[in-house]
């Protein structure tokens, strides 16, 4: 067993999750379920938050999640949604890479959760996958069951292999071409939930996007790799704000677009925060987290992208042997991350666009020794995209009022 870092004094120590009830808070109920089917990777992606970063607790987990664990996970989510009078909730099914669970497993943990839910409450199943083993035959079957597919690639086949490697070095793109290529055929289509792509200021921005539109995507996630204070990003020369430049020129390029092409959910986030609406975005706003992780032995644990902060990030200290998934409502590194203003600092809370940028992804907010109430250690690179974005669409604004 890997020895885990001590969590930081905020929130763990200092949010008191009895105060912030008697004073009148309740939590959001989860309404997304992420289950690492799968603890292994058929790639070495030099990035990796699960693998190549802080946290290295995947080693001493099970390889795959055993029918008794998803069968409880299943029976907790419905209890869940019973208990909070869900309509809908939504599985992720992650990894790892979850096809090497194969699809005979998967199948029956869809099944196995399908049967569990309440009367009422609607079921959507997805899975996030590198790719490179969707064959035509696996794809039919993920299919025919209604489980939609998002599919990660980073752009170009050059950019793409110089990250998303095997593990003798060779590039993924070929593999992850042909999946999509097959993915975005007429009879799969529906079937495809989108593409992740991961923001790399070394790439030239537009023609890198104009790549991911290739495949025709209906939604495109562009991420900020998982940095935070203690391993800052990597600075491109000559630029204080690289990923904000870069997204900047994305951004131009799909706004100015003569039809929409694809969504990409950042931008829309910003936009409707912008108009006063809300956020489902864990990158900007201060809408609440209502996500779950369970990982291959059952252990209830945030969002796993916290695995780049510490080791032991993640960890609630509940499973769903023994434990309800409200329960881990009351854990106050949960709680944090659903009081909104009220878990950022003071230069956050005095800052012009912090109802905007929400100090960004909680992740990138890290820093050893005082945790996570800091802003985002691309607070800058946020200020650029969102300063943008409002002039945009307030010069679009006021044209429009003129006529």
């Amino acid at each position: 067993m890997r020895t885990l870092t001590p969590h930081p004094r905020w929130p763990h120590e200092a949010l008191n999750v009895t105060e912030l009830h008697e004073k009148g808070w309740r939590p959001t109920a989860f309404r997304e379920f992420v289950l690492k089917v799968h603890q292994r990777c058929n790639l070495a992606c030099d990035y990796c938050y699960v693998y190549e970063l802080a946290d290295q607790t995947w080693r001493d987990r099970p390889r795959v999640m055993a029918p008794a664990v998803w069968q409880a996970a299943a029976n907790r989510i419905a209890e869940h949604a019973r208990r909070h009078h869900l309509r809908r909730v939504t599985v992720i099914l992650h990894g790892g890479e979850p096809l090497l669970a194969g699809p005979d497993r998967l199948l029956r943990l869809t099944a196995d959760l399908r049967a569990a839910m309440p009367d009422g409450c609607r079921l959507s199943v997805g899975m996030q996958t590198n790719g490179v083993a969707l064959d035509e035959r696996t794809l039919t079957r993920l299919a025919d069951d209604g489980i939609t597919i998002g599919v990660s690639v980073d752009g170009s086949p050059a950019d793409h292999d110089r990250h998303r490697t095997f593990a003798n070095g060779t590039g993924s793109h070929a593999a992850v071409d042909r999946a999509l290529r097959l993915l975005g055929s007429p009879p799969f289509q529906p079937s495809f939930a989108g593409l992740l792509s991961l923001v790399d200021p070394s790439t030239d921005p537009v023609p890198t996007f104009e790549a991911l539109l290739r495949y025709q995507p209906p939604a495109v996630d562009l991420l900020l790799p998982h940095a935070n204070w203690a391993t800052p990003p990597d600075r491109r020369p000559g630029s204080a704000t690289p990923h904000g430049d870069w997204l900047v020129a994305v951004f131009d390029r799909w706004y100015d677009a003569p039809r929409r092409e694809t969504r990409i959910r950042l931008f829309e986030e910003v936009m409707s925060l912008l108009l006063g609406g809300s956020s489902r975005s864990e990158q900007v706003g201060l809408s609440p987290v209502a996500v779950a992780v369970v990982e291959s032995d059952g252990a209830i644990e945030q969002v796993d992208s916290l695995k780049s902060a510490y080791p032991g990030a993640c960890a609630t200290g509940r499973n769903v042997r023994t434990d309800s998934f409200d329960a881990v409502l009351r854990h106050p590194a949960v709680a944090a991350r659903q009081i909104g203003a009220e878990a950022l600092c003071d230069g956050c809370r005095s800052c012009p666009v912090s109802a905007v940028c929400g100090a960004g992804h909680y992740a990138h907010r890290y820093r050893p020794g005082d945790g996570f109430r800091n802003p985002s250690v691309y607070c800058a690179d946020l200020q650029v995209l969102i300063r943008h974005v409002h002039r945009r669409m307030t010069a679009d604004l006021s044209r429009l009022a003129g006529r």
